[in-house]
């Protein structure tokens, strides 16, 4: 009896630590695009990897780059969570974020989990497939 219930706490308890990845995940980016939507660019850039830190040097480049290369990140009108995927010890979520002018672009976060934590590694636009007119 024993074993199954330890069997049952194992089986249930991957897929709440499956969850809590994914929730805490889709907290950085959100904290990230907060941080964003008001200029702090130093908030912003607490939550870029160390790889990215490293490339851009400090806040006042990493924004400039976001402002200018990723603007519906930067100043989005709305947020939505799609699917998450694992490859390789990487976990790529992709956000559907819809700009300012009411554009939609589905954007790709790698993540990368460091002893600080979730970290975003790096973003991606994905062209969305044309509607059929």
């Amino acid at each position: 009896m024993r074993q199954i219930i330890l069997s049952c706490v194992f089986a249930l308890g991957l897929p709440l630590s499956a969850l809590a990845q994914a929730s805490d995940i889709k907290d950085i980016i959100g904290s990230q695009i907060e941080a964003f939507k008001v200029d702090d660019f130093s908030t912003a850039f607490t939550f870029a990897s160390p790889t990215i830190q490293q490339l851009f040097g400090n806040p006042t480049n990493f924004g400039a780059m976001v402002s200018q290369g990723y603007p519906m990140v930067w100043r989005p009108s709305s947020v939505q969570y799609m699917d998450l995927r694992e490859e390789g010890g990487r976990y790529f979520q992709n956000v559907l974020v819809t700009d300012a002018g009411g554009a939609s672009h589905m954007v790709e976060y790698q993540m990368i989990e460091t002893a600080d934590g979730w970290k975003i590694n790096g973003v991606r636009i994905i062209p969305l497939p044309e509607a059929n007119v």
